[in-house]
This record gives C-alpha cells, structure tokens and sequence, in this order.
C-alpha cells in the first residue's frame, strides 16, 4: 500500500522525525509566516506611534490609530495561528483516524486561506494610510522605517498564506483522490 499514509503524513503512531519535519514545505511556510507576523506586529509596536509635541502617541499610518491596531492585532493573532499550526502539524502523524485528519487539513485549508485574506486587507489598508501620510507628520523621517517593513511584511505575509493554502488544498484533493480510487477498487 501508500506508504505515506493518508493526507500527506507517515503512519499513525510513526516515530517523530525532526529533520523530516522541517524538511516539509509547510513547516518551512509556517516558520516563515510566523516570522513574517512577528515582524509586522513588532516593528508598529516599537516604533509605529511617535508623540508631536505632546505626551499623546499619533500612529505613523497617517494618524489613524486603527490602521496601527489592525497591523498589530493581526500580527499578534496570526504569530499565535502559526504556532497553533506547527503543533498541529507536529502532532498530525498521530492522528489515527482518517477522518480527524481530513478535518485538520480542511481546517488549514480554510484558515490558510482566511489568514490570505486578512493579510491582504492588512497591507492595502497599511499601504493606503502610509500614502496619506504627509512627510510634516514625521519629523526627521521618525518611524519611517518601520511602517516601510510593516507594509513590506504584509505583503510577504500574503505570499506566505496563499502558498500554504495551495499546498493545503493540493494536500486535501490528492488525499480525495486516493480514497475515490481506493473505495472504487474495493467496490
């Protein structure tokens, strides 16, 4: 029989293979992802306010302290998805039940292309208030930088999201696939 077992993973009960494990293209995808949100979310906490003259913090994304919100709580949200998927992903080969792990992948597939969609509203919305904003809002090009890497991680971010929801929906149609053919062979 297969000796990759059901949806892309070893046998149940296999041994853990670390180097295996981060050999696969969606531990590398994940790992990049989770970087990528910690980037995002780091760069507007530590340097995306700057105070004019008061004790007040104005977002550098054109004073709008909802774009600045935003980049931070999906930053936040997806730093922790990524490391709920990378448990995930490394108790995925115990899953015994073929049935559990189909419910795994489809949940990556949904979530993989859920985070693609807020990472793409993130970066239009980061992009479009940093378009709006006036160079006499940041003296000395305070903050510059990091709403520059914000904006440029969100779009990384998109990449990232939209390759791990390819290779979920691969993963998820393959396995279909074999358990079409394998019920048509017993019938």
């Amino acid at each position: 029989m297969d000796e990759a077992g059901s949806f892309g993973a070893g046998r149940a009960g296999s041994a853990f293979d670390l180097i295996a494990f981060i050999k696969q293209p969606q531990t590398v995808l994940r790992v990049l992802a989770w970087i990528f949100s910690m980037v995002v979310f780091a760069s507007i906490i530590n340097e995306g306010y700057v105070n004019m003259g008061s004790e007040r913090l104005h977002c550098v994304f054109n004073k709008n302290a909802d774009a600045c919100n935003y980049g931070i709580t999906i930053g936040i949200v997806a730093f922790l998805a990524c490391v709920f998927f990378l448990a995930m992903d490394v108790y995925f080969p115990q899953i015994s039940s073929v049935k559990n792990r189909k419910r795994a992948v489809l949940l990556e597939m949904v979530c993989s292309g859920f985070w693609t969609f807020l990472w793409f509203v993130g970066f239009c919305f980061l992009a479009n208030q940093w378009s709006h904003t006036s160079p006499k809002e940041l003296p000395l090009e305070q903050a510059s930088d990091a709403a520059r890497a914000a904006i440029a991680f969100s779009f990384f971010s998109i990449l990232t999201w939209v390759r791990q929801s390819i290779l979920y929906i691969h993963i998820g149609v393959c396995a279909s696939g074999l358990s079409m053919s394998a019920s048509s062979a017993q019938g």
